[in-house]
């Protein structure tokens, strides 16, 4: 049987889930889902991927990723290699960690699917059939029957906010983010921590995930009937081609050809407008390089003028939050994109 066709796409929004081969733990002690945690905090930097949000139970686990280079498969395959091999080693055993290659699932990254998604992932910890939520369970309060007492509800609410191993804690503010996790983008969608935190607990009392995500077992995308049809073409696609060929494929632009295009769209040059004060033409640069450059935050803070990466990931957030609501950078932003792909040689 051919294996699962993987569409890597640039930009895209991906629900990953890799399970322990025939659903075995794949952690054991806490300091081996500290160390996965850092291994996704290294696969951020080394591949570029934006890590939305996660949560490690004991025989998988979920993330949310945005790829600007659109390349989820070899981030993944780095991250399930480097981990198994450590496993691996402690526990004296051989062969695959994991059940076959992980299942990625595109998310629509418009409107409210993204952060539909990340909601789902964190509430894996309460859906267990201690709590009522179960397939089961799900399914008879889903329904309205066998709705759930106030004991129960406060104790899935005590279990998920104090669950140690997903980005929950980051996202409600009961803890800060690791350097490495993009809270704000879907923060920003769902109106701050507090409005993050009612959004939750309305599926919690529901009993149920948020509809499009009851099933994922069979699906290759959820978003808009329009987002669907449009993977479903690239699917259709990408089949039909050698299999050398099967993996999209994105074209890097250079830090110059970055500068260049955001020169036009400002009319001034970038000395011009890089250390002014509120102007967004520096922070349209970084998140323009953190897209289509292929470098790290610290290689693009580096040849940018020595910046600190931190700052070039607190700008780039900066100028994807101001996109929603101002007109005029979204447009300069989608003006540079297509100006850059017109030049892709």
């Amino acid at each position: 049987m051919a294996r699962p066709l993987r569409v890597n796409v640039e930009d895209g929004w991906y629900h990953i889930t890799a399970r322990g081969t025939e659903r075995r733990p794949i952690f054991t002690e806490d300091r081996e889902r500290r160390h996965l945690l850092e291994l996704l905090g290294a696969m951020s930097e080394r591949f570029g991927v934006l890590v939305h949000s996660y949560v490690l139970l004991n025989n998988h686990f979920h993330v949310l990723l945005q790829t600007p280079r659109a390349n989820a498969s070899a981030a993944m395959q780095w991250l399930k290699t480097s981990y198994s091999m450590g496993f691996n080693r402690r526990h004296e055993r051989v062969g695959p960690l994991f059940q076959g290659r992980f299942k990625g699932v595109l998310v629509d990254g418009e409107g409210s699917w993204a952060l539909q998604a990340s909601v789902y992932l964190h509430l894996n910890p309460v859906r267990v059939a201690g709590l009522g939520l179960d397939k089961r369970g799900r399914r008879a309060e889903g329904r309205g029957y066998g709705v759930a007492d106030r004991a129960t509800l406060a104790r899935r609410v005590a279990v998920l906010r104090g669950y140690g191993w997903s980005s929950y804690r980051a996202y409600a503010g009961h803890e800060s983010a690791p350097e490495w996790l993009t809270c704000d983008v879907l923060l920003a969608r769902a109106g701050g921590a507090a409005a993050y935190r009612r959004y939750a607990m309305r599926w919690v009392t529901q009993g149920r995930p948020p509809e499009a995500f009851t099933d994922l077992r069979e699906q290759w995308a959820i978003g808009s009937s329009a987002f669907v049809q449009k993977v479903k073409r690239l699917v259709r696609h990408l089949s039909t081609e050698q299999p050398q060929r099967r993996q999209a494929r994105v074209v890097l632009a250079t830090l110059e050809r970055i500068v260049t295009a955001v020169e036009r769209e400002k009319r001034e040059p970038w000395a011009a407008f890089r250390d002014r004060h509120g102007d967004w033409g520096r922070d349209l640069v970084l998140c323009l390089a953190r897209r289509r450059s292929g470098l790290t935050l610290r290689e693009i803070a580096e040849r940018l003028g020595g910046l600190e990466y931190k700052a070039v990931a607190s700008a780039v957030a900066r100028f994807e939050r101001r996109l929603p609501q101002e007109r005029l950078p979204a447009a300069a932003l989608a003006r540079c994109l297509a100006q850059l792909k017109n030049n892709e040689t």
